[in-house]
């Protein structure tokens, strides 16, 4: 398994790593504030601007008493809204989009500044001597500094409780959904493993299904998140061997199952370790390698805005019409065959998704969800006819086609007003007409 992406994963995905850093940064700038008192003296500065920089020792223990406490009540409040917040959007919209959550920075640093200025008001609580200790001494400067910390903290409140608001919202959570996916898009497709293979180097292919395979089993069990393609194409070379890929990213891969399989060499410790650690396995999906997991998660929303026990047609029409976005980007993209060569010998038989894959991940479970939900099946419709009007291949122009007649068939069958399947009929005729 690829360790260091999946570590780097991990910490995106924490709600502990940005807090963490923001408290460490926190007790750095205490201990060099307090540092700094002895630079600039404390007389010096209590003299020019008393009202500033003359705070007794009991006062100072005051304040910074005052607001760390009111830190620590505010961090523990930002958390239960957070918790809120995941299970809502868990049970409203999809436990898939759980993920997003977690890596939201604006609530990672929320916590974070909360807890860094707590963790600030004890380090500077801690240098505070009064006059019967050994010698009075009150850090003037990040006295005034805490008070300031303080103000700061105000904002990052109402900003909180904000990005919550509007992070909650149908909305916001298909945009950034959305917006993933086609991040991902644009960095895979085409993606590429070496050179494409051509067609001889195909027919080649075609062959080498007759040769003898040695299966790669897997260490472990879990979602196969990435797949470091550099690493298979080094491996191949390195032994003028071929590698076949017996999963694809975003499958579910069992310990000891076959991951890959090679032909003509031979399979020691030392190349099972390599193979299996060009791949990242690891309990959850992502959206890095993975552009249908961003497809799976509107797909969810749409499904669940769908059922009896919620019946939000809105939540759905907005679902299908991000489907349409990221249909209408891969539309128009080049999804390389799963055959890739090196010096005109091929190396990787990959596996991987097609546009017909994608498309039915995309438009089949709402179709077949959508029964006699008029304004669904009309938004389907208009989405499938402007992804076609997107491509300039015939053949996904056709599966596009076959599609919306099995939305026609769906409305025949469920809407019962003869006038409402006249006017999804109509839908269809003009959707496609300006694809043809």
């Amino acid at each position: 398994m690829n360790t260091s992406h999946r570590i780097l994963e991990r910490l995106r995905s924490g709600l502990w790593f940005v807090p963490t850093l923001i408290v460490s940064g926190a007790v750095a700038l205490a201990l060099g504030l307090i540092e700094a008192e002895g630079v600039f003296g404390p007389a010096h500065l209590a003299q020019d601007w008393p009202r500033l920089f003359g705070a007794g020792a009991a006062g100072a223990r005051g304040l910074l008493e005052s607001i760390a406490g009111s830190m620590i009540t505010v961090a523990g409040v930002t958390f239960s809204i957070t918790i809120v917040a995941l299970t809502l959007a868990s049970t409203q919209y999809s436990p898939r989009i759980l993920r997003n959550f977690m890596r939201d920075r604006a609530n990672q640093t929320v916590l974070g500044v909360f807890l860094g200025i707590y963790a600030y008001c004890l380090v500077v609580l801690r240098t505070i001597r009064s006059g019967d200790d050994d010698g009075l001494f009150v850090p003037s400067i990040a006295v005034l500094f805490g008070l300031g910390l303080a103000f700061v903290a105000i904002g990052f409140l109402i900003f909180f409780i904000h990005h919550v608001a509007t992070a909650i919202q149908a909305t916001s959570i298909l945009e950034a959904a959305s917006a993933e996916t086609l991040q991902a898009i644009d960095r895979l497709f085409p993606a590429e493993l070496g050179q494409a293979a051509d067609a001889s180097q195909r027919r080649d292919a075609a062959a080498l299904a007759a040769s003898s395979w040695v299966v790669v089993p897997a260490r472990c069990s879990g979602f196969i998140q990435s797949v470091d393609a550099k690493a298979l194409l080094a491996f191949a070379r390195e032994r003028n061997a071929i590698v076949r890929m017996e999963l694809a990213v975003g499958d579910f891969v069992i310990e000891a199952q076959p991951l890959v399989a090679v032909a003509g060499a031979a399979v020691d410790d030392v190349a099972l370790r390599a193979l299996n650690k060009a791949f990242t396995i690891d309990r959850q999906r992502t959206i890095d390698q993975d552009p249908s997991f961003g497809i799976r998660q509107i797909v969810d929303i749409a499904l669940k805005a769908l059922s009896p026990g919620i019946n939000d047609t809105t939540t759905a029409v907005n679902s299908i019409d991000h489907l349409g976005v990221i249909l209408s980007r891969l539309a128009a993209r080049r999804i390389e065959t799963g055959v890739r060569a090196d010096a005109d010998a091929v190396r990787v038989l990959a596996r991987g998704p097609s546009f017909a894959s994608l498309l039915s991940e995309a438009v089949d479970q709402v179709r077949q969800n959508a029964d006699a939900n008029v304004a669904v099946l009309n938004r389907l419709l208009e989405v499938l006819g402007v992804v076609a009007q997107r491509t300039p291949d015939a053949g996904r122009r056709r599966l596009l086609r076959e599609h919306a007649d099995l939305v026609i068939e769906v409305a025949e069958r469920s809407v019962p007003a003869a006038a409402d399947r006249a006017g999804i009929r109509a839908t269809r005729a003009q959707a496609f007409a300006a694809a043809s």
